[in-house]
This record gives C-alpha cells, sequence and structure tokens, in this order.
C-alpha cells in the first residue's frame, strides 16, 4: 500500500510540474483528488486492510493528499502569475497612438423646433399635455363638429381600424378630453404625432407632427388669440416679425383664421422662401365653435376660449430652410450633424 501511494504521490507531481494551464491542472486534481480519483480508489480499498493496520495507511493516504494538495497550489499560483503577466503584457496601452475621436450625439430638428415652442407657450402659463395616438372617431371628429359625412372622415385622408378607432389625424382630440374634464380654465398646448393618408414627397408624409393649442376661460376674445400667435412668432422667429391673420373656415372654430408670418430670411421684402410675397403661411387658428364647447360639457353664455394648430415639421422646416421634409426621417448622420 506504502509503495502504491508513492507512486501516486510521484506520478501525480510529476504531471502538476508539467502543466502549462490552469484547465490542464484542473483535470490532472480530477484525475488524483476527484470523486473517482486514485487516491479515492485507495481509500475504498480500506475494507480489505486489516484493523491493526487501518490508523497506519490512512494516515499515509492523509499526508499523500496534503502533499498533493500543497503542489497542486503552488503550481496553480504559478500558472496564474502566469496567465495575469501575458494578459498584461497583450492589453497594454500604445500611448503614440491617435486618441479615438468621442461623437456625441444631439437633439434632432424636429426636437429643437419643439422644445423651443414648448418653452414660449411654457413662459406663458401653458401646459404641456398629450393623449393618444389610437383614437376614438368620436374625439378625433364628432366631438370637434365633424359629422359622420363629412369629408375630412374620407377612408381616403384617414388611417381607420374599424367604423370606431382611427389613427388620429389631430392632436384636436386631446383638447376634447381636457375640455371633458371641466377643470376650467384650461391653458394647454398638445403636441404628438397625427396619421393621414398621403403619398410622400417633399411636404408630405403619412406620418407627421402637430402642436395644437386651446385656451378656455371666461371672457377670451379673438384679440386673446391675436396677441398671443403675435408673442410667440416673436419670440420664435425674430423681434421684427409680424403676423397676418386671413379669414378661413374650421368646423371646430369660428370665427377661424389662417395665420401668416413675415418671411423670416428676408423680412417681408419677397424671396424664394416666401415666393416674393413677403408673407409665409404658418398655422390655423379660430375661437372655439359654442357647439364643440357644450359637447364636452363646457356652457358657451359662460366660458369663451379658442384654440390653434401647427404642424411642427413645417415648423422645423422653415426656420431651419430645409427644403425637403424627407430629410428629417432618413437619418443621414451627414445631414442631422449640420443642427
Amino acid at each position: 500500500m506504502k509503495e502504491k501511494l508513492d507512486a501516486i504521490r510521484k506520478e501525480a507531481i510529476q504531471k502538476m510540474e508539467q502543466a502549462d494551464t490552469l484547465d490542464k491542472l484542473n483535470e490532472i486534481r480530477v484525475a488524483y483528488l476527484g470523486k473517482k480519483g486514485e487516491l479515492t480508489e485507495v481509500l475504498k480499498g480500506m475494507k480489505d486492510v486489516s484493523k491493526e493496520d487501518r490508523p497506519k495507511v490512512g494516515a499515509l493516504v492523509n499526508d499523500t493528499r496534503n502533499a498533493l494538495e500543497s503542489k497542486l497550489e503552488s503550481v496553480r499560483a504559478k500558472l496564474t502569475l502566469k496567465v495575469r503577466e501575458a494578459k498584461m503584457k497583450a492589453e497594454v496601452i500604445d500611448v503614440t497612438l491617435p486618441a479615438k475621436k468621442n461623437n456625441m450625439g444631439h437633439s434632432h430638428p424636429n426636437t429643437v423646433a419643439l422644445e423651443e415652442i414648448e418653452r414660449i407657450f411654457v413662459g406663458m402659463g401653458y401646459e404641456v399635455v398629450e393623449g393618444p395616438e389610437v383614437e376614438y372617431d368620436y374625439y378625433n371628429f364628432e366631438a370637434l363638429n365633424i359629422p359622420a359625412n363629412h369629408p375630412a372622415k374620407d377612408e381616403q385622408d384617414t388611417f381607420y381600424v374599424n367604423d370606431k378607432i382611427v389613427l388620429r389625424t389631430q392632436t384636436s382630440p386631446v383638447q376634447v378630453r381636457i375640455m371633458e374634464q371641466g377643470k376650467l380654465p384650461i391653458r394647454v398646448i398638445a403636441p404628438g404625432r397625427v396619421f393621414r393618408s398621403d403619398e410622400v414627397d417633399a411636404t408630405h408624409s403619412p406620418s407627421f407632427h402637430q402642436i395644437e393649442g386651446l385656451v378656455i376661460d371666461k371672457g377670451v376674445t379673438f384679440a386673446d388669440l391675436k396677441g398671443t400667435l403675435a408673442q410667440w412668432a416673436v419670440e420664435m422667429f425674430g423681434p421684427e416679425t409680424k403676423v397676418k391673420f386671413r379669414p378661413h373656415h374650421f368646423p371646430f372654430t369660428e370665427p377661424s383664421a389662417e395665420v401668416d408670418v413675415t418671411c423670416f430670411k428676408c423680412g417681408g421684402k419677397g424671396c424664394r422662401m416666401c415666393k416674393g410675397s413677403g408673407w409665409i403661411e404658418i398655422l390655423g387658428c379660430g375661437m372655439v365653435h359654442p357647439k364643440v364647447l357644450k359637447m364636452s360639457g363646457i356652457n358657451p353664455d359662460e366660458y369663451s376660449g379658442f384654440a390653434f394648430g401647427l404642424g411642427l415639421e413645417r415648423i422645423a422646416l422653415l426656420k431651419y430652410e430645409i427644403d425637403d421634409m424627407r430629410l428629417l426621417y432618413d437619418n443621414d448622420i451627414r445631414f442631422l450633424k449640420q443642427f
């Protein structure tokens, strides 16, 4: 038994010294010290040793085990150090190489324009609100004084989910939802994505963004609407900006108007951007129709208000002199890094 243990010790130590990787060393450990290792097999043969010799044999087995474990730890420490040195050598940094360029991202032109618009209106005391993009037909049309037979509900203009649900064509439904809450007075803007069945070209897209505003209070007049939009235009496009209101028709406002601003490229003198007129159409607005107020649970004899809506992409295109709306969505870094 002693000769057998000595042979196991000698053979195991020799293999440990020859091991050049931690994986090979672990295989040697399993082969000699594992549950099915050679030293374990010797212990299983203890049942054949006489009672008198068992203590001596047990002591020899323990000595052999301790010697192998000690050698194992010694070789493992050397191999670990060797692996660490090789890794540090491989990962050494060449300080003479050029530094990597840190490419920082920045806001999209749409986001820049939106944040500027929100900043202006929040400064006037408005609250920014949002609503669902998939909307009930009632909120998108009927509650805005657009009956079932109105052309705006034509399938060629609208994405219908079913006869009662549509992808919203404007953010005006958010205004209706706010009015239905009955918390007066109201002073909000509602930005968000909207959908219309338009062909993609330089100025149209089936998915774009709108920002709509709503004010409801006692004694609100068209003069308040004009003053608000004139102040917004000055802060958005510059101190020399003037506004012009042209009569128009919207089902949910009465009276209604289209709003033009003096061209911020030529100052109203006439240029390519404003097509020589000196004015640029910018948004639609009007006083909230009494029927819309009544359908939302607001007494039109006691309260009045105004609403306005503008296209976010249109503002971005004009402000940054971009001539094709598709550039905003192509994700071309050569274009986006200009802003």
